[in-house]
């Protein structure tokens, strides 16, 4: 019988364990993906705590794959054996309710999750349900293009929330925590003429000079106000303080975008922050219109993304290195 090899959590809270399963089968609607990357993503860290409660165990994390097809069930068209896909968090939606109806599946009813409530890429393959696939092409490395299928995709999902081209080019945008997906985003606000304004943890002088290097005009620790007022911030740590921090530093109108899956309990703050029309929005999830959207202009803007690559069986290496804040870019899982 042809075998797998998967990093597995048992229960949450627990280091992930290599387990060798059955070689799964595509069934109806299904592709059965050889994973050839998995970008190892901070909501794969909340899964793995016990942040995001009840999980499908015993699970498979990872929901940034870059792989290729080995098998195709019955009933898929529009894919091919060996071709190159990417499987993103959005692993399927009910199609029925109100919300899938009205071009919001991010937020349907009856979703499902890769590696949360189905099995994601910390393995050698995993299988996906074929609507919710994208075709990559050939172009860019593997590990290099995983991080832009959750990474890519929030951060994208975030930047047009945050109102995307609404300044047009004087657009001043300020990013809360430089790590994976603000180090994609960067680089395309900044393609577009926007100028970004990047805040990372007080005297993290490499996330800094990393932020300046992507083409942010101006890089500080978090507790620090911008040298101008901002059209919109967004938030990628987990961490609610930063909101009344965040927006205190946006002008009248402003937007401060949550783009995390958890967050940190918001502490209070005066109602003089959020008047004069400031807006608190928070991101769920994405869209598959989210993923075109991204995947059309990403190369077109150059990005690239900066990452460690770690052999499956390190991937709990992986996930420590992002807990504790020591990596540059984005953790890639090389099966």
């Amino acid at each position: 019988m042809p075998i797998m090899r998967a990093m597995v959590l048992d229960r949450p809270g627990t280091p992930l364990v290599m387990r060798e399963r059955p070689l799964p089968v595509a069934g109806a609607g299904e592709v059965l993906i050889e994973v050839k990357a998995c970008g190892v993503c901070r909501t794969d860290l909340h899964v793995v705590d016990g942040e995001l409660t009840h999980p499908k165990l015993l699970v498979v994390p990872g929901h940034e794959i870059v792989g290729r097809v080995a098998a195709i069930g019955a009933g898929v068209g529009g894919f091919s054996i060996g071709e190159r896909v990417g499987v993103p968090w959005l692993g399927a939606t009910c199609g029925v309710c109100p919300y899938c109806r009205s071009d919001a599946e991010n937020l349907c009813d009856a979703p499902v999750f890769t590696g949360y409530t189905r099995d994601g890429g910390y393995a050698t393959h995993t299988v996906a349900d074929a609507r919710y696939c994208f075709a990559l092409g050939e172009h860019g490395d593997d590990a290099e293009i995983a991080p832009w299928l959750c990474a890519g995709l929030i951060g994208w999902r975030s930047y047009r929330m945050a109102g995307e081209g609404k300044a047009g080019k004087d657009m001043t945008l300020g990013i809360y925590g430089f790590g994976a997906a603000a180090h994609i985003l960067a680089q395309v606000a900044s393609w577009q003429g926007r100028r970004v304004f990047a805040f990372t943890r007080k005297g993290d002088a490499a996330a800094q000079e990393f932020a300046r290097s992507l083409g942010a005009v101006w890089a500080g620790a978090s507790d620090e106000l911008p040298p101008e007022p901002l059209d919109a911030a967004i938030i990628f740590a987990p961490v609610g303080a930063l909101v009344p921090a965040a927006l205190k530093a946006v002008k009248k109108g402003g937007r401060v975008v949550c783009g995390g899956i958890h967050m940190s309990d918001i502490p209070s703050f005066p109602y003089a922050l959020l008047w004069e029309e400031r807006h608190i929005l928070s991101v769920a999830n994405l869209t598959r219109t989210d993923a075109r959207e991204f995947l059309e202009i990403a190369p077109k803007a150059g990005v690239s993304c900066a990452v460690t690559r770690y052999p499956l069986a390190r991937a709990n290496e992986a996930l420590s290195d992002l807990r504790d804040g020591r990596l540059q870019g984005a953790a890639v899982l090389v099966p």
